[in-house]
C-alpha cells in the first residue's frame, strides 16, 4: 500500500472553498422534460460567456473495465434526447465505443454552479450524417482528420507535421473527403442528473429516467 500523507490546503489551494449562491433548482422551474431543460441551461452557458459552453466530458470502459475520460464538443441535441459528438473511430474512445456502446456524459459549468450528467448508449451515427457534418469543418481540420492516427504514438510533432503536408499534398485543388474512419456517434440519453450548486454545500440534484416513452423525475440528497 502507498504511503500518502495529506498537504496543507493553504499552501496548495486544495482547501479553497466557495460558496454557490447564484440559483436554486426546483421540480416545477426543471419542467418535466430533461432535453428541454438541458437546452436551456446550455444557452445560459453560451448566453453567459462560458468557455468552450457545449464541452461535455466523454467517459468511455476499454474491455477490462478501465475508465477513461476526455472532453467532447457536443454537436446536436434532438427532441429524444439523443446527443451528437464526432471524432476518430479507430481512437482509444473509438475502440471503447465499440467493444462497450455504455457512456456517461458530463457537463461542467462551474462558473455558473452547475453540472449535467448523462447516461447513455452510444452508436454511430448514419454516414450520411457524418458526412454532411464534415462538409461544415474548416479544410485545415478536416486535412487533420486524415493526418492524424488519433491515439497512436508519434516520434515527435515533425511526424505529426510531415503527415498534414502530406494531407495537405494529397487534397490539394479539390474538395476534402471525409476519411472513412472518421464519424459520429449520438448516445440515446437514459439518464440526466441537474446539479445545482446551493450554501452550506445543500444543492439542488434531479435525477431523470427513462420510463416508457415518458420520463420520470427524483430529487437526490446533496
Amino acid at each position: 500500500m502507498t504511503d500518502w500523507a495529506p498537504t496543507t490546503g493553504s499552501a496548495t489551494g486544495f482547501g479553497r472553498r466557495s460558496d454557490y449562491d447564484r440559483w436554486t433548482l426546483t421540480e416545477h422551474d426543471a419542467g418535466p422534460d430533461p432535453v428541454a431543460l438541458l437546452r436551456t441551461w446550455l444557452d445560459v452557458a453560451e448566453r453567459e460567456q462560458v468557455p468552450e459552453s457545449n464541452a461535455m466530458v466523454l467517459t468511455t470502459v476499454d474491455p477490462t473495465g478501465r475508465p477513461t475520460s476526455r472532453n467532447v464538443l457536443l454537436r446536436d441535441l434532438d427532441d429524444q434526447g439523443h446527443l451528437v459528438f464526432f471524432t476518430n473511430r479507430r481512437s482509444h474512445k473509438g475502440n471503447d465505443l465499440a467493444a462497450n456502446p455504455n457512456v456517461c456524459l458530463l457537463f461542467s459549468w462551474l462558473g455558473l454552479h452547475r453540472q449535467v450528467r448523462v447516461q447513455g448508449i452510444a452508436e454511430p451515427v448514419p454516414e450520411a450524417v457524418s458526412d454532411a457534418y464534415f462538409a461544415t469543418r474548416p479544410r485545415e481540420s478536416q486535412l487533420g482528420a486524415w493526418a492524424s492516427p488519433q491515439s497512436t504514438v508519434l516520434a515527435g510533432r515533425a511526424e505529426l507535421d510531415e503527415r498534414v503536408a502530406a494531407a495537405t499534398e494529397r487534397f490539394a485543388g479539390q474538395d476534402v473527403p471525409r476519411p472513412p474512419f472518421w464519424g459520429g456517434y449520438s448516445v440515446r440519453a437514459t439518464e440526466f442528473e441537474f446539479w445545482q450548486g446551493r450554501p452550506s454545500r445543500l444543492h439542488d440534484r434531479l435525477h431523470f429516467w427513462r420510463h416508457g416513452d415518458r420520463w420520470r423525475t427524483e430529487r437526490l440528497s446533496p
